[in-house]
């Protein structure tokens, strides 16, 4: 799974750079703004795609006394970062160029080099794209895909996925604005389809920002993975009833677990000790993702109680 999420970023960082070169020239022969816009943008998304590398490296360093949880939610940050970029400098730029070619324009010269260039990144974004998409619908399963969005854990093969995708839109948008631009001889044209251009990064990096910070503030790990632990557990000998978990998430294959436990009555703490020893080695056993299993002792009313609590908003109880 690692390597594959390594493959996806490493084809779109090669796509990336190529292009941006590409556009960069194009933009050089033919003054288009929209052009230069999507150089620019090619450009940013490259140094994303360094920063989600570096991102997925520091995520799987392994715990220490300083971290003891481990460094999963580097690439949570890695990610928000990745988005203000693609806001801060690929939409800011191609807003700024769309604006100064509509209030100063300059006539297109011939624009047959974008049109190459246009055509050749539409091919390697694509690739990229369809790539990070197959990736995704083997994730996916039934669920829609701004669902199985929302729902993910691992950013990585969705911001590759949301930067082709609003990479192939931008190229679509430069490819009329520069066509329209040209028959019509009215240059301004470009420059409108240069902020059309940044329209469409700023709703991306606003999508990209969102879910990466519901992720480096903490998230609950997804349900399938609740249900798992709990029954795993709930079948330890000396365990009664698994009354209900805390999880968080702390990486994409990394979750801290705090279960709440009845155990069974007369049981000594060095026998409820062997029964959490137990439980942890049976999420071990299970290749379950837990960095850090935590049990409470407590009874079903004391933990229902406490849940009553916690939906009132008091999670000082925990």
């Amino acid at each position: 799974m690692a390597t594959e999420k390594k493959l996806i970023v490493y084809v779109a960082l090669a796509a990336n750079v190529g292009i941006a070169v590409a556009k960069f020239i194009a933009a050089a022969l033919t003054g288009s703004a929209a052009m230069l816009s999507e150089g620019v943008h090619s450009l940013v998304d490259s140094v994303n795609e360094i920063l989600l590398l570096y991102g997925l490296r520091r995520s799987h360093k392994p715990p220490d006394r300083q971290h003891p949880l481990g460094y999963g939610r580097e690439l949570y940050f890695w990610s928000f970062i990745v988005a203000l970029l693609v806001l801060a400098l690929g939409a800011g730029f191609s807003l700024y160029e769309g604006v100064n070619h509509i209030l100063a324009p300059e006539p297109l010269r011939d624009p047959r080099a974008s049109y190459i260039v246009l055509g050749i990144a539409a091919l390697f974004e694509g690739s990229s794209w369809y790539l990070s998409l197959k990736s995704v619908q083997r994730r996916k399963g039934r669920m829609g895909y701004f669902e199985a969005f929302r729902g993910s854990k691992d950013p990585t093969t969705f911001t590759v996925l949301f930067e082709d995708s609003a990479a192939l839109l931008g190229l679509a948008i430069a490819g009329i604005g520069i066509y329209l631009s040209h028959a019509l001889n009215n240059p301004r044209l470009d420059g409108w389809a240069s902020i059309g251009i940044a329209v469409v990064l700023a709703l991306a990096s606003a999508l990209l920002a969102r879910e990466s910070k519901a992720l480096l503030i903490g998230e609950a790990a997804t349900p399938h993975l609740l249900e798992k632990v709990c029954r795993i557990t709930s079948t330890v000998p000396g365990v009664r009833k698994v009354n209900g978990m805390l999880t968080l998430q702390l990486g994409p294959d990394q979750v801290m677990v705090a279960l709440s436990t009845e155990f069974e009555d007369g049981l000594t703490t060095v026998q409820i000790e062997e029964c959490v020893r137990r439980m942890e080695a049976a999420t071990r056993d299970a290749q379950l993702p837990i960095v850090a299993l935590f049990v409470k002792p407590q009874t079903p009313e004391q933990w229902k109680d406490r849940t009553k609590r916690m939906d009132a908003g008091d999670w000082q109880t925990l």
